[in-house]
């Protein structure tokens, strides 16, 4: 099979569409429970350290051991109720309108959404076009990683960071957050790829251990040094401890040497869509952007063509003879 596909790039790019668009169906089911089960999880935790906190402030002045007992046992201040279960998993994906249930049959990418006209099929609610769309750009961007590398092993691992970095970038835009469950794997991903010892010239990733380990540390500690540098002169903050584990994880998929590239590639796309947005008049300057989707785009340009964007750069500057 894959000595068919390796012999056939157009077949392997339409199987890596295929792959790409089903990842895409799930990927938004990441973007929205993920943040929902983050600050789920919050709360519990929120609401243990008030029940401690209170259990701590009630024992001394209880007066009796048996009042001291039932302040434990909690029925001098009941927890409140457990929420549901809500994970990746379960409950089933409903109409956020009417709540009815989504059939498999509704629930195939992009063809569902055209066999719907974009509605739901119980209530015709209109069905937000985000939701295609982000099927669509996974399995583009998916294909698009299956011509660049091929049938190789880097083709795997750019795929797994294409599809991280698409949940990261929608999650980012919507929250504003970038979470520690997606960011660490995709760090430690990249160092224990780089152990493989699969290195090709011209791709982009996986690096060798020395670089996957020098960029890990590098990215973080480089947007790490220019949060706090940010703070101490203007007295805000510029950008999350996300975006610096986003770095970090550029830097253990890409080594320590695209960092610079992905930086400068990220403020530019940043500069261009703020520039964009301000003179649309859909935002105000001053107004606070998620830095993590240009960093995200930043990265994926950086994997597919950046060792020849650096190569072609530095051409521009080398002398003949």
């Amino acid at each position: 099979m894959l000595a068919l596909l390796a012999a056939s790039p157009a077949a392997f790019a339409a199987v890596a569409l295929l792959l790409g668009l089903i990842v895409g169906s799930f990927l938004n089911v990441v973007i929205y429970r993920l943040p929902i089960m983050l600050e789920r999880q919050w709360r519990a935790e929120c609401a243990e350290l008030a029940e401690a906190a209170s259990e701590l402030d009630a024992a001394p002045s209880a007066g009796t051991a048996a009042a001291v007992q039932a302040t434990r046992l909690g029925d001098a201040n009941p927890s409140p109720p457990s929420e549901p279960r809500f994970n990746l998993a379960v409950p089933r994906s409903v109409c956020p309108s009417c709540r009815a249930p989504i059939k498999a049959i509704h629930n195939i990418p992009i063809l569902s959404y055209l066999a719907l006209r974009g509605r739901c099929a119980n209530c015709k609610t209109h069905i937000s076009l985000r939701y295609p769309a982000v099927e669509l750009a996974c399995g583009l961007a998916t294909a698009a990683v299956a011509l660049r590398f091929g049938v190789h092993f880097p083709a795997a691992c750019a795929a797994l960071v294409t599809w991280f970095l698409l949940a990261l970038a929608m999650i980012d835009l919507d929250t504003q957050l970038l979470p520690d469950s997606m960011t660490l794997p995709l760090l430690w991903g990249g160092i224990l790829a780089s152990l493989s010892g699969w290195t090709l010239p011209g791709f982009a990733l996986p690096v060798d251990p020395r670089s996957a380990i020098l960029g890990a540390a590098a990215g973080y500690l480089f947007l790490w040094s220019v949060y706090h540098v940010f703070r101490l002169a203007t007295g805000k903050e510029g950008m999350g401890y996300g975006d610096f584990k986003l770095l970090g994880a550029l830097g253990a998929w890409l080594g320590w040497q695209m960092l610079l590239p992905i930086v400068l590639l990220s403020a530019l796309v940043g500069a261009l869509v703020g520039g964009a947005l301000i003179l649309s008049r859909r935002t105000q300057r001053g107004n606070p952007m998620p830095f993590g989707p240009f960093l995200a785009a930043a990265g994926w340009i950086a994997m597919m063509w950046g060792p020849q964007l650096v190569a072609r750069y530095l051409g521009l500057y080398a002398h003949p003879g």
